[in-house]
């Protein structure tokens, strides 16, 4: 965090914003009027958990619905953007997000489902090497999925999860102790599934170290990666990661229940020794249609697909693949850790004046566009009044965190310091500056 400014005054973030950031696309996004304070709009900072509605996502959504209305069921192949081939066009984009090839990509479904049906081929267990890794403030729901997998073959959830706890005392992970956790217990471990980036504490794990202490050990690695994709840069193909799955309506700003990505690594694309959960949209797209019983399955992510997709749920993630494609992930994250950086030297402020705690690694590759910030007030009291008092939006998890999430594409310097100033009204009665 060098070179941040420690500068509390509102003229300063203003003067911030003055400067051209290729990263900042504002205007191509929806921003919701405030609800109080003096501002007529949200500084809103909720992204990692719902993305704004851009622009354009309102038209491409009519344009699906327009061919539908023209040509019935000949819009699988006669629209503009054919219902059969659709999913195509994301392909190429989502692999540039996450660093796949194309062919390792396919969006489909929701995150949950994905992690379902990757977890049918990629956890595979035995008597003796059964177990699952996950990170004990992994999302509940990656722990519903994984515990229904182990017993699903046969095995105790409560001895065959093993959940990473931090040291006493700690928030975050180390990757040291994820590593010799790993080492430890290597002949019983068949599946490591964790999230990219935490979304309690927004930390970043070091996915490439983690995925090669997987594979020295006999397992195989997958990756949540809800809280990173969009967030920060992803070179999955290059780290030889097994599996991962993403949804696309945090960061990815794709609407509410947006569609999810699959990644499945090139090498097991066409293995026949990989057990999977098939569909129609499994097969082979050139023989699909003469209604064979016998899937043929594709050399690609396509292969864990099971149904044609949903194509009204396809236009926002498309929208939103070419917002980022714009823009490109480097620059997002060079934005990201200035307006995260600015955000906790504000934060900081506040600390030295009441009972909080930034739970966030501080150093740039262990956080993503998040702060958590521990309070001993009742967070979601909290996060109210700083809505209706402030129009500040920032999300809470009980018992004691509330998340901040400055998203590069839409937040500004001056958001960041109304989510500054909203907390130490709130917080300490006074103002940041």
């Amino acid at each position: 965090m060098t070179g941040v400014s420690t500068d509390t005054r509102e003229d300063h973030a203003v003067a911030l914003d003055t400067a051209s950031d290729a990263a900042l696309r504002r205007d191509d996004f929806l921003i919701p009027p405030a609800v109080g304070g003096a501002f007529p709009l949200t500084a809103y900072f909720a992204g990692n958990s719902l993305g704004l509605q851009p622009r354009a996502t309102r038209a491409e959504l009519m344009a699906d619905l327009d061919a539908w209305e023209e040509y019935g069921v000949h819009g699988h192949t006669d629209a503009d953007r054919p219902w059969v081939s659709y999913h195509e066009q994301l392909r190429a984009p989502a692999a540039r997000l996450v660093g796949a090839e194309p062919r390792e990509v396919v969006i489909m479904n929701s995150l949950t489902v994905n992690l379902h049906l990757l977890l049918a081929s990629f956890y595979r267990p035995t008597a003796i090497r059964h177990r699952i890794v996950i990170e004990d403030s992994a999302f509940p729901s990656d722990s519903y999925a994984v515990r229904s997998h182990v017993a699903f073959r046969g095995h105790d959830p409560e001895t065959a999860v093993l959940r990473l706890r931090p040291r006493p005392g700690e928030d975050a992970l180390r990757t040291e102790d994820i590593i010799s956790t790993l080492n430890d217990h290597a002949h019983s471990i068949a599946t490591v599934l964790l999230g990219g980036v935490n979304y309690l504490t927004g930390e970043v794990v070091d996915m490439p170290a983690i995925t090669a202490a997987g594979h020295g050990i006999g397992a195989t690695v997958g990756w949540d990666l809800a809280h990173a994709a969009g967030n920060i840069p992803l070179h999955l193909h290059d780290w030889d990661v097994d599996f991962a799955a993403w949804c696309s309506y945090k960061y990815l700003n794709a609407g509410p229940g947006a569609l999810s990505g699959a990644f499945v690594h090139a090498s097991h694309l066409g293995n026949p020794a990989i057990p999977r959960l098939e569909g129609w949209w499994s097969t082979d797209p050139a023989s699909r249609f003469e209604m064979l019983p016998v899937s043929t399955p594709q050399l690609s992510a396509d292969a864990w697909s099971v149904s044609n997709p949903p194509i009204f749920s396809m236009g926002p993630v498309r929208t939103s693949l070419e917002i980022f494609d714009a823009v490109g992930m480097d620059a997002i994250r060079s934005r990201s850790l200035r307006l995260t950086g600015y955000l906790r030297a504000l934060l900081m402020t506040i600390a030295d004046r009441c009972d909080m705690a930034i739970v966030t690694p501080e150093a740039d590759d262990r956080h993503g566009a998040q702060l958590s910030v521990r309070v001993s007030t009742d967070v979601g009291d909290l996060v109210e009044r700083m809505s209706s008092n402030w129009g500040v939006v920032a999300d809470d998890r009980r018992p004691d965190i509330v998340r901040f999430a400055p998203a590069s594409l839409y937040c500004t310097f001056h958001d960041c310091w109304r989510a500054a100033d909203a907390l130490s009204q709130e917080l300490t009665g006074e103002g940041i500056a």
